[in-house]
C-alpha cells in the first residue's frame, strides 16, 4: 500500500483500496456493483496478502482479513447531477481546507497538484447536496494511460463523508467518522485531464452508522459511477 494513496495519516484511503479490490474482484468488467466491506484501517507501505476465495477477494494481513469485496445484485442510486461550474462553485464552502487530519488524503486532502485528487466537497446552495469539480490529473494513470478503477473509487468515497459534515446542510452531522463500507459500480472510462463533477449526498443514520451516496458525473450529465457509503462514528 503506497504511501501516496494515504486516506488519515498512517492508513490507506478506504475508496483507493475498496477500488483496488473491485478491481481485482471484477478483471475490469463492471456489469454489477461490487460491495467492500473494511474490517479495519489499512496499512501503508506494509506487505499483505490478497486471496481469491469463491466469488470473494480478501484483502489480509497474516491471519487478520482487513477489507472484503463481494458482488452483490442491486441498484444503486445516485445523488442527482450538479453541473461543473455549480459543483467547482461548491468548493468555496469545502469544510475541510484547513483540517490538519485529512490534510494529505489522497482524495480530499490539499495536496500537490498532480500528486493527490484534489477534490474538495462543498455545499451546493438550496440543496441538501455536497459536490466538487473534478480535474483529474494525468499522474493518476496506469502504465497504459488508464485511469485505473481505484482512482474513481477513491473520487467516490471521501464526498460521502463530507456530505454528514455540520457545515453542509446534513440532517446528521457529525465531526469525525470513518470508512466501513464502500459498495460502488463504474459505468463509463474517467480520462485523463477530463472534467468531472462529484457529487454526494447524506441519506440517513443509524446509531453509530451513516450512510450516504455519491456520483461522478460527465459534463453532459452522464452519470459515470456511483457508490453508497456507510461511515462509523467514534464510540463515546
Amino acid at each position: 500500500m503506497p504511501r501516496r494513496f494515504r486516506g488519515p495519516e498512517g492508513i490507506a484511503n478506504g475508496g483507493w483500496i475498496a477500488g483496488t479490490l473491485a478491481g481485482a474482484l471484477a478483471g475490469g468488467a463492471h456489469d454489477t456493483p461490487i460491495e467492500v466491506t473494511l474490517h479495519a484501517p489499512v496499512p501503508l507501505e506494509t506487505e499483505l496478502a490478497v486471496d481469491h476465495v469463491g466469488n470473494t477477494v480478501v484483502l489480509r494481513r497474516d491471519e487478520r482479513h482487513l477489507v472484503e469485496a463481494i458482488p452483490v445484485a442491486e441498484t444503486l442510486e445516485p445523488p442527482p447531477f450538479v453541473p461543473f461550474t455549480d459543483a467547482a462553485r461548491a468548493e468555496a464552502g469545502f469544510p475541510g481546507r484547513h483540517s490538519e487530519a485529512i490534510a494529505g488524503c489522497f482524495a480530499c486532502g490539499v495536496r500537490e497538484p498532480g500528486d493527490g485528487l484534489r477534490i474538495f466537497p462543498g455545499p451546493v446552495e438550496g440543496t441538501d447536496l455536497v459536490a466538487a469539480g473534478w480535474r483529474v490529473p494525468y499522474g493518476v494513470t496506469d502504465d497504459q494511460g488508464v485511469v485505473p478503477d481505484s482512482i474513481v473509487w477513491a473520487a467516490l468515497d471521501c464526498v460521502t463523508g463530507w456530505a454528514h459534515h455540520p457545515g453542509c446542510a446534513s440532517p446528521h452531522p457529525v465531526e469525525s467518522a470513518l470508512l466501513g463500507r464502500l459498495t460502488g459500480q463504474i459505468f463509463r472510462r474517467v480520462y485523463p485531464m477530463g472534467s468531472y463533477s462529484v457529487v454526494g449526498r447524506a441519506v440517513g443514520r443509524e446509531g453509530r452508522k451513516l450512510f450516504g451516496v455519491s456520483a461522478v458525473y460527465e459534463l453532459d450529465g452522464t452519470l459515470v459511477a456511483a457508490a453508497r457509503a456507510t461511515w462509523i462514528t467514534p464510540r463515546p
